[in-house]
């Protein structure tokens, strides 16, 4: 009896610890900036300023985003195409079946804009033509950094921010140059580039 007594304090204890742990987890890196987007407030995702055109050397993706999803994960996108932030943008990590990932101004993967989002997990599932939010270990840690489903990968739902889905052109996604996958994708030699990313609302 006293020995099932001990085991079972044991057992609070530790289970006491990880809740403090986790509750000690820091938010964002050290420094870091959140964004301080209200958040779109057109959330029709058939809207012509949530339809975002991808244009890629095989062609034109259209993605439909999803602001009632992930409201600021939208508006923040919105701003930075605005800004021809991703145009030229190298596609640095694409693993064949999985996903293709760009939005890195260096290339490598490291990097971003400089501003965090607030997560915005949902209960969508990260099927083939999903489009979600890259980040580290750090929950609201997105920045400009996103992915392209290439095939299913449902270990990813809840756990990243969904905010789109290619609803035309995911032949030219499938076409995009594949990297290592026993070097997490890295590309060798010239990777793909996104040519140019606008939304249509904005299209002349």
């Amino acid at each position: 009896m006293r020995l099932a007594i001990v085991a079972f304090v044991i057992v609070l204890v530790i289970a006491a610890v990880a809740v403090l742990m986790k509750l000690k987890k820091p938010a964002l890196p050290d420094g870091a900036q959140l964004y301080q987007g209200a958040g779109e407030t057109d959330l029709d995702p058939n809207s012509p300023d949530n339809t975002l055109y991808v244009d890629l050397k095989d062609g034109r993706v259209t993605i439909r985003m999803r602001p009632d999803l992930a409201p600021k994960h939208v508006q923040r996108i919105k701003e930075l195409t605005r800004q021809g932030f991703y145009d030229g943008l190298t596609f640095h990590r694409v693993i064949d079946g999985f996903m293709a990932q760009t939005g890195d101004p260096d290339g490598v993967g490291m990097g971003g804009s400089g501003v965090f989002i607030q997560a915005e997990f949902s209960g969508e599932k990260f099927v083939r033509g999903v489009v979600g939010m890259a980040r580290s270990a750090l929950d609201n840690s997105a920045d400009s950094q996103f992915f392209i489903m290439l095939g299913d990968g449902r270990f990813l739902d809840g756990k990243y921010t969904m905010w789109g889905e290619v609803t035309d052109g995911m032949a030219a996604v499938d076409a995009i140059k594949k990297g290592n996958p026993a070097a997490n994708g890295k590309i060798s030699g010239e990777p793909d580039k996104i040519l140019r990313m606008h939304i249509a609302a904005d299209a002349k």
